[in-house]
């Protein structure tokens, strides 16, 4: 998968589903994708923050990209921290933004790769992560192929993809490799907000900040079914 910033739930059911997580740095980077935004609770709607990042080339790759120089962390903790003033688990939560959004690592990958990081172990993930770039393989295949060779390159007999992917990869075409293709589809269990009306895949920042980490780890595990590809 791309690395995102403060991705929804859904994308750490993966992680957690997973015995090895494969995240790529050497794809491109796409600037109306997530990569770098997410959406928060704000006055019971959503809204998006971003982290801005240093103006290039829209051809390189996420490990080509930087953040930047203008970013600034404490303008975005605060409005985090206004957001959420009254939530719950604030102060637990905002320990793991500062750590994450005030880190040195101004290349994009590197700042992205930190905070899953950071945000796994918050929650108790212990899923081991692989940097594409380091595997053997031709990088410049295209996607479906890619993601085969990446599958082969560490002995995976299961591939497990987000169900927005049913679109993208064949069931045959990894079967004939060894590799049973599955999807994860999330069944986020409504959870306690400011508001009546459930906002529903938020960032992971909203979950956080209305549950324990230990609830967080248990809807992890179970808010999900597997199906087959």
């Amino acid at each position: 998968m791309q690395p995102y910033i403060f991705p929804y739930i859904g994308y750490f059911q993966l992680i957690e589903a997973a015995d090895v997580f494969i995240v790529y740095d050497n794809i491109k980077y796409t600037k109306k994708g997530w990569i770098n935004r997410n959406r928060f609770l704000s006055n019971g709607s959503d809204a998006l923050f971003s982290v801005p990042l240093k103006s290039a080339s829209d051809s390189l790759d996420v490990v080509d990209r930087e953040v930047s120089p203008e970013f600034a962390p404490d303008k975005l903790l605060n409005q985090l921290k206004e957001a959420y003033r009254k939530a719950p688990f604030l102060d637990s939560t905002l320990e793991l933004l500062r750590s994450v959004l005030l880190q040195d690592e101004r290349n994009l990958f590197g700042f992205l790769k930190h905070a899953l990081d950071r945000t796994c172990a918050h929650i108790g993930i212990t899923t081991p992560f692989v940097v594409s770039s380091t595997l053997d393989i031709d990088h410049t295949l295209p996607g479906q192929e890619k993601v085969i060779a990446l599958c082969r390159a560490i002995g995976a007999d299961t591939y497990i993809n987000p169900i927005g992917g049913t679109t993208l990869y064949g069931h045959g075409d990894f079967a004939r490799e060894g590799i049973d293709l599955r999807f994860l589809r999330s069944t986020l269990s409504p959870y306690p907000q400011f508001s009546a009306e459930f906002v529903p895949w938020l960032s992971i920042i909203d979950v956080l900040m209305f549950n324990p980490p230990s609830r967080v780890l248990e809807m992890v595990r179970t808010d999900f079914e597997l199906v087959a590809g």
